[in-house]
């Protein structure tokens, strides 16, 4: 039977079972649990994750995770009919840490996108800092740039964001 990948987003208030109760309705139609990324922010649980399963139990399985709403669990699902091709180019890993101020993840976002690359992964954090008890906002990533890419062009403009909000910004190539 032909498989088709699934990609299932969750939002809940942040509880116990969440995962269990996707867990179990993916083994029960027989879906294999491929991917995920998950966390809980603010009292709230979110998550993403990528199912494969048999094209002909996709309905079964689509119906039991909308089953979740009388738990409180919020479940968009996206089918696609052709498998996902990973973007080709470089992998990139930023890291940036600096004084938290409005406007950080827009230039930086305004930056990549400006030359063509693609944010794979973001995480960022706010904490304070040590010394002071400021506010410090931290993000990583992983970036797919094409592999044309001009990477001191790409250094310039980030020379520029960490002048201008006070941030130190590294970027390395991934083998």
């Amino acid at each position: 039977m032909p498989k088709q990948h699934i990609v299932i987003t969750l939002l809940s208030n942040d509880k116990p079972g969440i995962v269990q109760r996707v867990a179990d309705i993916v083994a029960n139609t027989g879906g294999n649990w491929l991917e995920s990324r998950m966390s809980q922010l603010a009292g709230k649980f979110a998550g993403i994750l990528k199912v494969s399963i048999d094209k002909d139990k996709v309905d079964t399985l689509s119906a039991a995770l909308k089953g979740l709403s009388s738990y409180g669990i919020e479940v968009l699902i996206d089918h696609s009919e052709d498998e996902y091709n990973d973007q080709q180019g470089k992998t990139l890993a930023f890291e940036l840490i600096g004084a938290d101020r409005v406007g950080i993840v827009s230039e930086i976002a305004n930056a990549f996108s400006e030359k063509g690359i693609n944010i794979d992964e973001l995480e960022t954090r706010c904490s304070s800092m040590p010394w002071s008890g400021e506010p410090l906002f931290e993000a990583t990533g992983l970036l797919i740039a094409p592999n044309t890419i001009d990477k001191e062009d790409l250094l310039s403009r980030l020379d520029g964001i960490e002048d201008k909000l006070g941030l130190d910004i590294s970027i390395t190539e991934q083998l």
